[in-house]
This record gives C-alpha cells, sequence and structure tokens, in this order.
C-alpha cells in the first residue's frame, strides 16, 4: 500500500511546508500552520484536482469565444454580483455570519428554479423537516426542490452522478468530510479535499454548484486561504443583527466584475431584493444638522448614493480621537492634514467622528471631498443645503482629482432630486446634466469658497 503523505499548510495564505514551523515564511503569521494528510499518490490524482477540461491541446484562434451560458437565480440583485447570472460548471462561494440569510437567500433561489430544472440542496447542519418548515413559513413553492441530509462527499458525489442536476447547494462546506481523510469535519485537510471533490464533480457534469461557507470573528472566511482559489466566485452577505437589510458583495468573480453591490431586505417572506438602493441609505429628517453630505460612490457597475456623518467636537484627552465607521481610519487622519495645510482649517485639538449612514463601506477615494465638507460643516456647525451633493478625490497637495464615472454619477443625484453638486473639474460636463447647477473645484480652497 502507498503511504500517507503530510504537508503542513498555513491557514492565512495558503502555502504548503514539509515540515510545521512556529511561523510561515511567506505572510509572516504565526501558529497558522496545520498540517494536511495528502493521502496516496492515486488518490490524490482523483481528488486533489479541481480543473476541468479534456486536456486537448488547442490554439488560441481554436477557442470558442462564444459567451458562456448563463440562466437567472430569479432575483436581479443576486445576478448582478454574479456577474449576469449562474454559469454551468462554476462554483460560488457564499459567505456571511449567523443570521445573516444564507440558507434563506439559497433555498429561495432554488425553490424558484426547480420549476423550470433539475435543483438538489444538500443541507448538512439541519434537518428536513427544519429546511420545510423555512420554506413554508416564506410561502416557498416546494414541488420540485429535491433535498437530502448527508455530510459525506463521497455520498454527494454518487447522489449527483444519478440525479446530474443543473444547481447544487451544499449548506455548509464546513461540515462535509471524507471517509480517507483522518480529521474532524471543518480542519483544514478536509475543507481544501472536500472542496477540490466537489469543485472537480461539477466541472466535469456542468453542474453550477453554491456553497455555503462559515466567517471568523474579524469576517473572514473560515478554513484554509487555498479554498478562494478553487472556486470561481467569491461572495460575502453582510449585515448587522439590528438592521433589516442585507448587502451581497463579491470579491472574486471568473465571469464577471468584482466589488458588484446588491441589496436586500430581510421580511417576513424572505430575503427581498431592493432595486433602487440609494433610497434606503437617503432617509434623511426634516431639517438637515451641521455634517451631514450626500456623496456618490461607484458600487460594481453602478453608483450609490449614500451619507456621510461628520462630528467635531472639543477634546478632553491628550490624544484627540479620529473614529471611522465605514471608512478608513489612516484617510481620515491624511485629511485632516490637508484640511489644515491647503484650506486653513486646524481641527488638531478636536475628537473627529465619521460614519456612513446605513452601514455602507466606502472603500474608493471619491469620498475625499464630501468627508472634508462635512468635517467643516461640522466644525463651524453651520448646515450644509439639502439638496447638494459632494465628490472627488482629494490630494496631498491640496488639489481636487477626478474620478471615474463621473457625468453618471452626477445623473443618478439628479433622477433623485439634487439641485447643486461640488466636483472636480475634470468631471463637470460640458452640456450639464438637466437643470443641476455644477460647481467645478480645481482645489481644496475653491470647494470651501462654495460652501461659504
Amino acid at each position: 500500500m502507498a503511504k500517507n503523505k503530510t504537508a503542513f499548510v498555513c491557514n492565512e495564505c495558503g502555502a504548503d511546508y514539509s515540515k510545521w514551523q512556529g511561523q510561515c515564511s511567506e505572510c509572516g503569521a504565526w501558529n497558522s500552520l496545520s498540517e494536511v494528510r495528502l493521502g496516496s499518490g492515486r488518490a490524490r490524482s482523483l481528488s486533489g484536482y479541481a480543473g476541468g477540461g479534456s486536456g486537448e491541446i488547442q490554439t488560441l484562434a481554436q477557442i470558442d469565444l462564444r459567451e458562456l451560458p448563463r440562466f437567472s437565480t430569479g432575483a436581479a440583485e443576486f445576478d448582478r454580483v454574479l456577474g449576469g447570472g449562474l454559469v454551468p460548471g462554476s462554483v460560488v462561494l457564499i459567505g456571511g455570519h449567523p443570521g445573516a440569510g444564507k440558507s434563506t437567500l439559497l433555498l429561495q433561489t432554488l425553490c424558484y428554479l426547480a420549476a423550470a430544472q433539475e435543483c438538489l440542496y444538500i443541507t448538512g447542519e439541519e434537518s428536513l423537516q427544519q429546511v420545510a418548515m423555512r420554506a413554508q413559513r416564506l410561502g416557498l413553492p416546494s414541488e420540485g426542490l429535491k433535498l437530502v441530509s448527508e455530510t459525506s462527499v463521497e455520498a454527494i458525489v454518487t447522489l449527483a452522478r444519478q440525479l446530474r442536476p443543473k444547481v447544487m447547494v451544499i449548506d455548509s462546506i464546513q461540515v462535509m468530510h471524507m471517509a480517507d481523510i483522518a480529521s474532524a469535519p471543518g480542519s483544514v485537510s478536509q475543507v481544501r479535499e472536500s472542496a477540490a471533490q466537489l469543485t472537480r464533480l461539477a466541472k466535469q457534469d456542468g453542474t453550477a454548484l453554491l456553497l455555503v461557507g462559515h466567517v471568523t470573528k474579524d469576517g473572514s472566511l473560515a478554513g484554509p486561504k487555498v479554498l478562494e482559489h478553487i472556486i470561481d466566485c467569491s461572495i460575502l452577505l453582510e449585515g448587522s443583527h439590528d438592521s433589516r437589510f442585507r448587502t451581497l458583495r463579491g470579491s472574486k468573480n471568473r465571469f464577471g466584475a468584482v466589488n458588484e453591490l446588491g441589496v436586500f431586505a430581510m421580511t417576513g417572506q424572505g430575503l427581498r431584493e431592493v432595486s433602487n438602493p440609494s433610497s434606503i441609505f437617503l432617509q434623511r429628517g426634516e431639517q438637515v444638522a451641521s455634517g451631514s453630505v450626500v456623496t456618490v460612490v461607484w458600487e460594481g457597475t453602478r453608483p450609490l448614493l449614500v451619507e456621510l456623518q461628520a462630528l467635531v467636537d472639543d477634546s478632553h484627552l491628550g490624544n484627540p480621537r479620529r473614529v471611522t465607521v465605514g471608512l478608513d481610519q489612516n484617510r481620515l487622519a491624511m485629511l485632516l492634514a490637508v484640511l489644515h495645510r491647503h484650506g486653513g482649517i486646524a481641527v488638531g485639538d478636536q475628537d473627529v467622528f465619521v460614519n456612513v449612514v446605513g452601514g455602507v463601506k466606502v472603500v474608493e477615494t471619491s469620498a475625499d471631498l464630501a468627508l472634508l465638507l462635512a468635517v467643516v460643516s461640522s466644525f463651524r456647525d453651520r448646515p450644509l443645503a439639502r439638496q447638494l451633493m459632494v465628490f472627488g478625490e482629494v490630494g496631498l497637495s491640496g488639489e481636487i482629482r477626478p474620478v471615474p464615472s463621473g457625468q453618471e454619477r452626477l445623473r443618478e443625484a439628479a433622477k433623485h432630486g439634487f439641485e447643486r453638486a461640488i466636483v472636480p473639474h475634470a468631471n463637470a460636463p460640458k452640456g450639464g446634466v438637466g437643470e443641476m447647477e455644477i460647481v467645478a473645484a480645481k482645489t481644496l480652497a475653491e470647494a470651501l469658497e462654495a460652501i461659504q
């Protein structure tokens, strides 16, 4: 018999080593190496390979470049994040905190798809009765969907070969296990080999595979980092327990754009898509307080209107605080230095708190100008105009740099009734946008003059 081989894989970056060591030399993480049983050489060749294809050598000119056939999931927001729908043979990993709605979203999707094609829902964490009770509570059609409670990967592969489903859900990958791996379900070796075997099945049979993944305390996907390299699409379902809205964001997609954002509302009938997410993030009061301004961020392929709030107050500490929610704290400190140097406004002895309303995370630089104007508004205790919209990147020398898709951002603001906009000079359209007053600013000083 061939002797089983072992390796040690880093949970943070996926680097593997022949023997254990305290620190990963690739990413520098400590105590992150876990033992992985590789099995015999023949077993690895059968189960470790996750790719598809016949092995036939072709030239680039011989490859068929027709678009892969997609089919809709029934939810436009879900299709947007996937890049237009599910692709046969693709593997999608959906992560999220407990209670975010992962199982609810997938159950709704499969109940819709089961009316037209063969679908299989495999639950490893819940009983069949629990899944049926949820479907009944949500009022979902349950005639065509097939369910099975199973955690053995070998048994799942046998069932899938017999049924040949077009879409299959694994809930969740952390409870799946293979018999020839001597470790507990959820370990690095089990998750890695189970995902590789299921991915190989999806590629060979053309089944769209949806995997549910747990997340760690810091919000990242649990399991080895190599799991993200095996799959085709990685999606994270986010949302706090005190909010009824959920955001679906893609971080990797081989068949579409990354950083797409889909918004859902959790209701008594399950997750309902929000076709106009800007409206839910702009629920402002009748009287706009100081420190509040609206900006437009670009999420994937569409603009999104969000409200920024800033609070500047006297600090009673030796080191004033800089607190951000939904923004980068280091960038706030840098922008406050630019405001002092090129705007003549010093807030070094003030506590500065910044919040993005609605729980949205702003990762692009187009919110720089809006952030500084919100800080100035709170510092001077002068509310900005209710129908004012601001966007633009601020450089270290005080210049206002252009941002991508400027005209699309202005059209989105005009559609929601905004009458005035402060934008970078390079983003100002020549013909204007409707009746909106557009103020083109080249420097931070010009932008501050526009709100006097």
